[in-house]
């Protein structure tokens, strides 16, 4: 690329965040009811629905296929699941709320006393109205999650017990969305679909990739861009051992997890500590002028920490907003519609935009004129200055990015130098182009 093409993505800013944010919002409401888990219809009929979006490439791996040192699970299903009183009722539903039951519980259709039940009964003691999230996914056993006030309210006596769920020598699912480019150089945004009626924990993730991908599907790309919507833990693992030989084409990737709730923005950087990832992120929260956090990788959270692991070693940084286990609703019937919001699902959206926007525009220029500083005003450059909204300090930029174009500082190094925002020495970056101040540095001048 010999010039500044690519199209500014963060243009969604302004009038239309709020219709993003509710349509981001109405997309988790068609996935919220699917009961899904690491394997199974669940996470298939999420597929089939980011796919209604924009077509994903599904891929199926056989139960019992060895992925380094994990095993394909055998596929898990459930119809449905009920504890009945003496009278009949049902009292604890499936059908009610999907949580009710512990996700990969084994078959159970009995009748037991409530001191034998309550052995499997999960609850909230400190949060006696919400229904807790519980898996069993490695070790065989069944359970049902219910409110403490509804364990209180069990009376002594006799239980119809039912889990109607199978397991089969089946598949695990996953599904990609690949983006072609101009590159061969990758960008990878992950988000898991494992988890069943939980809003933000993830799918405000899966929302914002699956719409992120519709948008950049219709633009020309310096980067290739791979979306991955699979199981979290078991599918990053599946999907390295099956990518290990390619991974090196990997050059930047987020895993997008919790971006719906009220809190501030927080990023988790990769291990790496300070890969151009890292540094993006940083420089769009700076710029962005509202509170935020980052912190240091640690080997737990999401799928980054596979990225990320010593054996790869990938520059992919974890962006959230409340990360997981902060807030009171997390794994709880709480991360309901009501719990993710609509304009943070629309500021997560702009900043993960503005993040592939400098990812994009970061190149590394060289000064066509280096003694000294140029006369910017006989070549009309003040004029094209001024014309430019705003009052940030355009002329600034451009002396800095005259200073430090020397093919050794890309455009996002300046702005951290300068700490002038990105769009302010991206700008000045396209005026000193335009009037052959500046070349850009190309791959056979990095050799």
């Amino acid at each position: 690329m010999t010039e500044i093409e690519v199209e500014n993505y963060g243009s969604h800013k302004g009038e239309n965040a709020h219709e993003m944010g509710l349509a981001l919002h109405n997309f988790i409401s068609q996935l919220y009811p699917f009961c899904r888990s690491i394997t199974g219809d669940g996470v298939r009929k999420t597929l089939e629905t980011i796919s209604q979006i924009i077509p994903v490439t599904v891929y199926e791996v056989s139960t019992g296929t060895k992925v380094f040192d994990w095993t394909i699970p055998e596929e898990w299903n459930i119809q449905d699941a009920f504890i009945k009183n003496s009278e009949g009722i049902r009292i604890v539903d499936f059908k009610q709320s999907n949580l009710h039951v512990v996700n990969y519980s084994t078959p159970v259709h009995e009748t037991m006393h409530l001191s034998e039940l309550k052995k499997h009964l999960f609850t909230l003691p400190d949060k006696p109205d919400w229904i807790p999230y519980r898996t069993s996914y490695y070790k065989k056993d069944w359970g049902f999650c219910l409110t403490h006030n509804q364990l209180n309210s069990l009376k002594d006596g006799q239980y119809d017990v039912c889990i109607d769920s199978s397991f089969k020598k089946g598949f695990m699912t996953y599904g990609e969305i690949f983006i072609q480019g101009m590159s061969t150089d990758e960008v990878i945004i992950s988000a898991h679909i494992c988890h069943p009626s939980l809003c933000n924990d993830n799918l405000s993730g899966v929302a914002i990739a699956a719409h992120l991908a519709k948008l950049l599907s219709t633009k020309k790309l310096k980067y290739s861009y791979r979306f991955l919507f699979m199981p979290t833990t078991i599918g990053s693992i599946n999907w390295l051992s099956t990518n290990a030989t390619s991974v090196a084409r990997i050059k930047h990737g987020l895993i997008l997890a919790c971006v719906g709730d009220a809190g501030m923005t927080t990023y988790k950087r990769s291990r790496q500590g300070n890969a151009e990832i890292d540094r993006t992120v940083a420089a769009v929260l700076r710029d962005s002028g509202i509170e935020y956090a980052i912190e240091d990788f640690t080997p737990y959270g999401y799928d980054e920490r596979q990225f990320c692991s010593p054996g790869f070693n990938l520059p992919v940084g974890c962006l959230m907003r409340t990360p997981n286990g902060r807030f009171l609703e997390y794994h709880t019937s709480a991360d309901n519609l009501d719990f993710v919001k609509p304009d943070s699902l629309a500021d997560s959206f702009i900043k993960v935009i503005s993040t592939i926007n400098i990812l994009e525009h970061n190149r590394y220029y060289i000064n066509q004129n280096p003694n000294c500083e140029p006369q910017l005003g006989r070549r009309g450059i003040y004029r094209a200055l001024s014309d430019q909204k705003g009052d940030e300090k355009k002329e600034l930029a451009m002396l800095w990015v005259l200073n430090l174009s020397d093919g050794e500082h890309s455009l996002l190094d300046i702005a951290e130098r300068s700490d002038l925002t990105f769009e302010t020495i991206l700008n000045a970056a396209k005026i000193l182009f335009q009037h052959k101040l500046l070349i850009e540095k190309t791959k056979k001048d990095y050799q």
